[in-house]
């Protein structure tokens, strides 16, 4: 949630910070602003509430000046509701320091009592940041005295960018508990939350730790702790192009992200097969013996993210025999969970920012636990906390449903389990080798699944006033059926639930009316015939009662063609690599009925890419 820019140097300033919010918008807002020291050195701002275009605007009728040094900030509302006067960036009570801010001040209601005879505009707990920063600055005469003195009694989770007039050319930024990186330029440099926020003007590029401090000019950059000590840095290329986070011709970026996605395994995939076996160097940093011992693993993840856990399991429990529990983050800090030192912690976020993620991991840290993260985004919070990393290469993805990271999430778990099974010993060489093999030809079978688009698209204009929808699977199908009915709550905003098939007759079949639309997963017949037949008896259940099915099945299962209303075919492949092409043709679904009902496909309502509150 939230996006941050910061720009010192010659260009337009006004251009970089907006470009910046650009390319941050998948992270969600519901305003949007910007301040510039201009070439009088007067500090100018623009904010306003709503999307990005209605700041684009303000700024047609109302320019603003050029200057070298500039903050702009997309907010989401936390503290105050999303107006003008509450959106980012705000001042210190004499006009003096502008400032912006990610997170939230737990304390700010005693700092806001501190300031006495202030007059807010706002009712953020930001702007009072803004006021304590301007009287410290008054009073110390230095900025990075002054921001360093107040960064140390704020409580909660922040990032803060900050200028001011007396010394231009300069931004100062703080983390805790929110990203921050720095982007390294010729005679200029940048900040953000991330670094789409200046993949434009550069590729280099470096992550601040926790509980740092930046200080950035056109020509240097300095990195404190918040006792002012200086702390190494490290320099890291930024891997994707910017061409990467354009829609490409396509209608939205959910349409073009589900097109990467045989893209997406193939770069998950590569480099990590060695004579036909799959090696995944990233997990050196913890060694073969400890892997040997391991004797339980814990899935840390929320959402879409905790769904890929579900099917990760099935692989990893198979493949490598070790007995896998997948936990909510935000719940598992909350409970007192019985672990020892071969238990192994899994964490799974598309941003490596996940704050309920971070948090868990940092609880598990101090558990003694080893942790590994599953992540898609260089340099990300998650994974340089972690003691390993595995990276999912999918590249960006902007759409706030998450379709291309869900596949190259249960990939990486995928990969993770066969190499975890050859380290332990316990699965055979055959068995290993044709799952390799299944790996290697998936990209061309996801790719056939993917072409399913035109047959879902007549399919959900046809239901375009659909207000309930189930999704029934067995097995490694019933997580990709929760996944399912997600994405349907997430862009198309009607009710929708998973079910494992099994349990439809322990309640939920008292849900079946006339009408009413049920997506089957249907296993196999020839891998899986006892789970085929039980799913085809679900079918024949559920449809004696009036429901509308939509069968997913392989090519050349006819076995469901008498009790479907609608068949939507899948290439064949293994038991543990069915959901990666069934999950497919519903991921499309929840697009196609959400464009039906004119709705914003890649920014639904209320949601946020990148989750860095708790």
């Amino acid at each position: 949630m939230c996006g941050i820019v910061g720009y010192v140097g010659p260009n337009s300033t006004s251009e970089v910070l907006i470009a910046g919010l650009a390319r941050l918008e998948y992270r969600g807002y519901d305003s949007a602003g910007i301040a510039i020291l201009d070439s009088d050195h007067e500090i100018d701002v623009r904010k306003r509430s709503g999307k990005l275009k209605e700041l684009r605007e303000l700024l047609k009728d109302s320019p603003i000046k050029h200057g070298n040094t500039g903050i702009g900030h997309t907010r989401w509302a936390t503290h105050g509701g999303p107006t003008d006067e509450n959106a980012h960036p705000h001042l210190s009570e004499d006009g003096s320091v502008a400032l912006i801010h990610n997170g939230i001040i737990e304390n700010f209601a005693e700092l806001r009592e501190e300031l006495a005879g202030a007059e807010f505009k706002s009712d953020t707990d930001t702007e009072v940041v803004a006021v304590l920063l301007g009287r410290e600055l008054a009073q110390t005469g230095d900025l990075e005295t002054a921001f360093r003195n107040i960064v140390k009694r704020l409580h909660g989770t922040f990032t803060l960018l900050a200028f001011a007039t007396a010394e231009p050319g300069k931004i100062v930024a703080a983390r805790h508990h929110s990203p921050l990186v720095i982007g390294l330029g010729e005679g200029e440099n940048f900040l953000g939350s991330d670094v789409a926020a200046f993949v434009e003007y550069t590729r280099r590029a470096i992550a601040v730790e926790e509980d740092s401090i930046a200080v950035i000019t056109p020509d240097s950059v300095q990195v404190t702790d918040f006792d002012g000590n200086t702390v190494a840095t490290e320099e890291f290329a930024v891997a994707w192009d910017p061409a990467a986070a354009d829609k490409g011709g396509w209608p939205s970026f959910m349409a073009k992200e589900i097109s990467e996605q045989p893209e997406a395994v193939a770069n998950t995939v590569r480099g990590r097969i060695k004579d036909g076996l799959v090696e995944i160097p990233e997990l050196a940093a913890l060694g073969d013996d400890y892997l040997q011992n391991i004797n339980r693993i814990i899935v840390l993840a929320c959402g879409t993210a905790a769904y890929a856990g579900q099917v990760g399991r099935y692989a990893i429990e198979k493949w490598a025999r070790v007995p896998v529990e997948i936990e909510l983050s935000h719940e598992f800090r909350y409970r007192d969970p019985i672990v020892d030192e071969n238990t192994l912690v899994i964490s799974i976020s598309q941003s490596g920012e996940t704050m309920d993620t971070f948090l868990a991991v940092s609880y598990a840290k101090e558990l003694g636990l080893k942790t590994v993260s599953v992540c898609n985004t260089q340099a990300a919070t998650i994974p340089r906390e972690s003691d390993a990393a595995i990276y999912t290469h999918a590249g960006p993805e902007v759409a706030v449903a998450s379709t291309k990271a869900f596949m190259a999430q249960v990939v990486a778990l995928q990969l993770f389990a066969l190499h975890l099974g050859r380290v332990r010993g316990v699965l055979a060489d055959s068995d290993h080798r044709r799952a390799v093999t299944q790996l290697e030809t998936l990209p061309d079978k996801v790719q056939q699944a993917v072409e399913s688009q035109e047959q879902i698209q007549q399919l959900a204009h046809w239901m375009a006033d659909t207000r309930s929808v189930l999704f029934l699977g067995r097995h490694v199908g019933f997580p990709v059926a929760l996944e399912g009915a997600l994405k349907l709550k997430e862009i198309a905003y009607i009710h929708a639930e998973g079910f494992a098939a099994g349990e439809l007759k322990h309640g939920p079949i008292a849900l079946i009316d006339h009408g009413q639309p049920v997506f089957v997963l249907v296993p196999s017949p020839r891998t899986s015939p006892t789970m085929h037949s039980k799913v085809v008896s679900n079918i024949q259940e559920i449809r004696s009662r009036g429901a509308r099915v939509i069968a997913i099945v392989e090519t050349g299962d006819t076995a469901v063609l008498p009790y479907a209303d609608e068949v939507i075919r899948v290439p064949l492949a293994d038991p543990l690599f069915e959901p990666l092409l069934h999950i497919i043709p519903m991921q499309w679904f929840a697009l196609e009925l959400s464009t039906a009902k004119g709705l914003d496909v890649d920014q639904p309502r209320n949601l946020a890419k990148s989750v860095t509150v708790e």
